[in-house]
């Protein structure tokens, strides 16, 4: 290819004001002196060019291939339907075409679901997918998409190309489909209260209302008829502490395009207000004080004791007004207000004739209704004053055989309290004998009803943890627990195992004896199964498109399976095992790619047309996808039409070898300046003698 180039021998601006200058001066010569001043006119031209330095560039030029960019679009919404199958039929017949036209080299970018909640990133896949390519170099560009795409500029400017973009658009304006949508979704409730959820069902060619399902942990709450299109709200009772797993479902149409999207699920962190303690000590002693000690140093726990200081039988003739002791309000806690107490604790309390049978009675129906009861035995727990020979030896899992044994022992878990989540892996128990303090005094009792967790002297019951009916009930049948938090003979774990026989009391999760958990870190899902059973039963896996898959769980620990499966889906999975439910995300609960799946060519639409690129769809009925012919268009007038998409060639070369001939320099320029100069002066001398 051959151009003209110049190299000033002289600054710029010093070539360009010679310019002037000759042009000025050649102007008045000729005004002044007529014809023969062009030849010095001439001579000053001349001079101007050698200043310039003019030369001829030779360049051997290689013309490489444009690159026409196919962005494929593989994301969750492209699986749905048939978009899939039409996805991979399109590519097929572009890569076909592409690779039969001359000159041009295809490049196909596959657009995958990425971490978090991001959606559809075709035009980062796009940007980083030609790094590697001169904007000058690409002749085109074709989205292979649904439409839902999450990260469209809001100009072509930002594209750094300025070649055309066509988006072949998969599915159909037929598809039909339902999505629950959340409007507002609270994220903490408190235990015993109701939260409101807000919800909304949208469709696509359906029937305008739709029956909702309502679920919390598996169980359903409600089932209703609502309008799509409008919110709707549902009242959730929050019962537990910890995550309530609120699932909101919505019935699919007879052609549903997924039902990934049928379901949403919302979170609600269950808070305790102050959890409220009755603690009713029989006599002051040195355990007493352990129980205390726990259960103030918890903020979350309002704590009532009482102690009985002077029981009905210990009359000494003291006036009444003479006394500090407050009376005991047995009517107000055990009649009136018992229900707002989360535990009631009878540490070493023995039947004084205080509490008469009624209450009593009010207390096995408080247990009967969801509430607990803790029973920490002393010496009084084997005599005729115990609290089993009373109305409330149903609910007490062991009676006493009137033996108190006292001796040096050391607690021992029980193979059934290996598995317990109260004792399970409590620190000093990995060895035999477990390395912490001995006790002296164990209560012996025929334990009939309830899990032994923990074995004393001779392997009798030490702790014994039972669910009546709705409540639970522990009964310690020691009162030496406290020898450990005085540290005798190196202590032991009383903290621990105090604190978790109260919150298994008042139902902690974390401390359920049949739980189904699961997390997920990436597309890892860990499963993990808390049983008391030997052998439990595989999980049930459920993808969000329905399909199922079962789990065998390994032992991990006593108690404790669990599973480590790869999900293949983005969403939410539900568990099952047994009666138990669970549900984890593999990425966002309610992710981004599916909140909205219905396909779309207006969303694409402005930054095609502003390319001078077109949208449509490639869907036809009963028949393979229609893909538009594609054809080079040299000019800027149209670059689509009704059955054919444009690319324009970039004409980009590789220069190979450049030779450059000098026009001005050398004793060419010499002789052609000097033959001006002589010529003027030969013409104004003729001209004088005329």
């Amino acid at each position: 290819m051959l151009t003209l180039s110049f190299s000033p021998l002289v600054p710029e601006p010093v070539l360009w004001a010679a310019a002037a200058f000759a042009a000025l001066f050649a102007l008045l010569a000729l005004l002044a002196r007529g014809a023969p001043a062009a030849l010095r006119a001439l001579a000053l031209a001349i001079l101007v060019v050698a200043l310039a330095n003019p030369a001829l560039v030779d360049e051997e030029r290689e013309p490489v291939d444009d690159v026409v960019a196919v962005v494929i679009d593989e994301t969750a919404s492209q699986g749905l339907g048939e978009r899939g199958a039409m996805t991979q039929a399109v590519r097929e017949e572009l890569d076909r075409r592409l690779s039969s036209m001359q000159n041009v080299i295809p490049r196909f970018i596959t657009v995958e679901d990425g971490a978090g909640d991001d959606g559809t990133r075709l035009f980062q896949a796009l940007a980083n997918g030609l790094a590697d390519v001169p904007p000058d170099r690409i002749a085109g560009v074709i989205l292979v998409t649904d439409g839902v795409v999450h990260d469209i500029p809001e100009n072509a400017g930002q594209l750094g190309f300025r070649a055309p973009m066509h988006a072949l658009v998969t599915g159909s304006e037929a598809e039909s489909d339902r999505q629950i949508r959340l409007v507002r979704a609270p994220r903490f409730g408190i235990v015993g209260r109701e939260q409101t959820i807000e919800a909304m069902v949208e469709e696509r060619n359906g029937t305008g209302s739709a029956n909702v399902t309502v679920r919390r942990d598996g169980e359903v709450l409600a089932r209703r008829q609502v309008l799509t299109g409008r919110p709707f709200s549902v009242p959730v009772g929050i019962e537990t502490g910890g995550a309530n797993v609120v699932e909101i479902e919505v019935e699919p149409l007879p052609q549903e395009l997924t039902r990934a999207n049928n379901r949403a699920v919302v979170e609600i962190e269950g808070i305790r207000e102050n959890l409220r303690v009755l603690l009713v000590s029989g006599e002051p002693h040195a355990g007493e004080r352990a129980w205390r000690n726990l259960l103030k140093s918890d903020a979350n726990v309002d704590l009532v004791h009482f102690t009985i200081l002077r029981p009905p039988h210990k009359q000494d003739g003291t006036p009444i007004d003479e006394l500090s002791l407050i009376a005991f309000p047995t009517r107000e806690l055990f009649q009136e207000k018992i229900e707002e107490f989360d535990l009631i604790i009878f540490d070493r309390y023995a039947n004084q004739s205080i509490l008469p049978s009624i209450y009593f009675d009010n207390i096995v129906t408080y247990v009967e209704n969801g509430g607990a009861v803790l029973f920490a035995a002393g010496p009084e727990f084997a005599t005729v004053a115990s609290l089993a020979r009373t109305r409330l030896s149903p609910i007490i899992p062991g009676q006493p055989t009137g033996e108190i044994v006292e001796e040096p022992y050391r607690a021992e878990i029980t193979s059934v309290g290996a598995r317990h989540p109260v004792t399970r892996g409590l620190e000093g128990s990995q060895t035999s004998p477990p390395s912490w303090g001995e006790w002296l005094r164990l209560l012996d009792a025929d334990v009939d009803a309830g899990d032994t967790v923990m074995s004393g002297a001779d392997g009798r019951p030490l702790l014994v943890l039972e669910r009546y009916d709705e409540g639970r009930v522990a009964l310690l049948l020691s009162d030496h627990a406290w020898l450990w938090a005085r540290g005798f003979r190196e202590g032991g774990p009383y903290l621990d195992l105090l604190r978790r026989t109260a919150h298994w009391l008042m139902k902690e999760p974390a401390l359920e004896e049949e739980a189904l958990r699961a997390s997920a870190d990436g597309r890892t899902i860990t499963i993990e199964r808390q049983t008391m059973g030997e052998t439990p039963a595989p999980v049930v896996l459920t993808a969000p498109s329905g399909e199922s898959v079962r789990v065998d769980l390994v032992e991990r620990e006593p108690g404790l399976y669990g599973a480590r499966v790869t999900g293949a889906e983005l969403g939410l999975h539900q568990l099952r095992a047994d009666e138990l439910v669970a549900f984890v995300s593999v990425g966002p609960a309610n992710p981004r790619e599916m909140r909205d799946v219905f396909s779309t060519t207006e969303a694409l639409a402005p930054i095609t047309e502003a390319t001078g690129g077109s949208v449509r769809r490639v869907a036809a009925e009963g028949g393979p996808p229609v893909v538009p012919r594609i054809q080079t268009v040299r000019s800027d007038t149209r670059l689509s039409g009704a059955d054919w998409i444009g690319i324009r060639p970039s004409e980009s070369a590789i220069v190979r070898g450049v030779s450059v001939t000098p026009l001005a320099l050398g004793f060419v320029g010499l002789v052609l300046l000097l033959g001006a100069a002589l010529a003027g002066w030969l013409a104004e001398g003729a001209r004088r003698r005329a």
